[in-house]
């Protein structure tokens, strides 16, 4: 088979114009800063709950593990409704959702009640980096793809680091509860400003596909076969879960590590913690150009380069997580392996868009998130905690990185099929709505 080599799709340009692009881009990336800042405010919240309600660390750590949980079952369903309903609409409804549920917990007078509320937080936010993708990389060129998504998914780093400020700022000058109450209004505005952002129009599925696609059911079982049939699919969706156990171990630990190792208190290592997650949002943005540039040329080349990139991360964090390194050094170390520990994030979101059928972008960027939460955001802060247990900390930040290279096996394996899965899906033409029909 002739390897794709350039894009030459004379569609490959701003579907709406580069003014409507842009703003939709600005509102999907705000509303991705505030998702994350809604999800992570409980986190500097932790002391103050567990003080007043005498919460045990499983309850408090169930509270954030239950977001994962519905974000990972629900997205699918969600995404298939978005892309056979309206994006924009979708949109819209779920930030309304998400930002309620997040007010709501600021009555809460139980764990119970928090837990639900939490839940419904999950709920509203199921599919929405999965259709936010979609849209993203309908309405500009291919050629900005990795670097947008990248950007985009960048904003759930933002709005880590501002969620876990925030959170401990309001909850020290008028208490825990009026934190959520602060961070879930912005959320509201945004979702109604959303409703101004150009939508493209629902691609029209051959008979086969829409008649698989009209139950939740259906989509699965088509899903399980696209896995089977379209491998660039399966591979990249276990590689990008592979990198972020690694992602999700060094955010969730870097605090415990270097109070632990380098005897900071706990706010010198949150602030420290928080530079880590600002310099691999950087990364994250900064390798998704890298990569779309290295794919010019030959488009599979972004895969071969993804994997080069978790080779070296797990060589980075290794030696960093090494007790033969200084203070400073080992500092520097680690936010030099963490600038290269995300390049995965918006480059494997734009590979999915290339290899997925148009009128599926949303769902198949949801069966990106699904292996995402469950094999590897979920799996990261556990694995470390059990491995902690077993050895100590600095041994366990040691051997997690490893993961990276498992990542890069995948990319590499992926790198192989690209080309005949992206064939399959060329040539289908994409039109946008018009101005405030979304």
């Amino acid at each position: 088979m002739t390897p794709i080599d350039m894009d030459t799709s004379p569609q490959d340009g701003y579907l709406v114009g580069q003014k409507h692009a842009w703003f939709a881009f600005a509102m999907t990336f705000a509303l991705m800063m505030f998702d994350y800042i809604d999800r992570q405010v409980i986190a500097s919240l932790f002391p103050h709950i567990k003080a007043e309600w005498h919460l045990s660390d499983r309850e408090l750590g169930g509270l954030v593990s239950i977001i994962s949980i519905v974000v990972a079952v629900g997205s699918i369903p969600v995404a298939l409704l978005a892309d056979r309903v309206s994006r924009v609409k979708s949109v819209a409804v779920m930030a309304t959702i998400w930002s309620l549920a997040t007010i709501s917990c600021m009555f809460a007078g139980s764990y119970a009640q928090l837990f639900v509320a939490r839940a419904v937080v999950g709920a509203g936010e199921a599919g929405y980096g999965s259709v936010g993708a979609a849209l993203i990389s309908s309405l500009f060129p291919k050629r900005l793809r990795g670097a947008l998504l990248g950007a985009f998914f960048g904003a759930a780093s933002v709005g880590s680091v501002l969620g876990v400020l925030l959170g401990g700022a309001i909850a020290a000058k008028w208490g825990w509860k009026t934190a959520f109450g602060v961070v879930g209004v912005p959320g509201l505005v945004l979702a109604l400003l959303y409703l101004l952002v150009r939508d493209y129009k629902t691609v029209a599925l051959t008979p086969k596909l829409d008649q698989v696609t009209r139950s939740t059911s259906g989509t699965i079982k088509h899903i399980c076969s696209a896995l089977a049939r379209t491998r660039t699919l399966l591979w990249v969706c276990l590689g990008g879960a592979m990198q972020l156990i690694v992602v999700s171990a060094v955010w969730s630990w870097m605090p415990s590590y270097l109070n632990r190792f380098h005897g900071m208190t706990p706010h010198e290592a949150s602030t420290q913690a928080a530079i880590v997650i600002l310099v691999s949002a950087v990364g994250n943005v900064f390798w998704g150009y890298v990569v779309d540039r290295m794919g010019l040329r030959r488009s599979r080349n972004k895969l071969t380069s993804l994997a080069v990139l978790c080779v070296i991360t797990t060589l980075v964090l290794v030696v960093a997580f090494s007790a033969t390194q200084s203070g400073a050094a080992q500092i520097k170390l680690i936010l030099l392996g963490c600038f290269f520990m995300t390049c995965t994030l918006g480059a494997a979101s734009g590979i999915v868009i290339d290899v997925v059928h148009p009128g599926m972008r949303s769902t198949g960027s949801a069966v990106l998130a699904l292996f995402s939460n469950l094999l590897g955001l979920a799996i990261g802060p556990i694995l470390v905690g059990v491995l902690s247990d077993m050895w100590n900390l600095q041994q366990a930040m040691q051997v997690v990185p490893v993961f990276s290279v498992v990542a890069a096996v995948f990319f590499i394996a992926a790198a192989r099929c690209y080309d005949r899965d992206v064939s399959r899906v060329q040539g289908i033409h994409l039109d946008a709505l018009p101005a405030h029909a979304t």
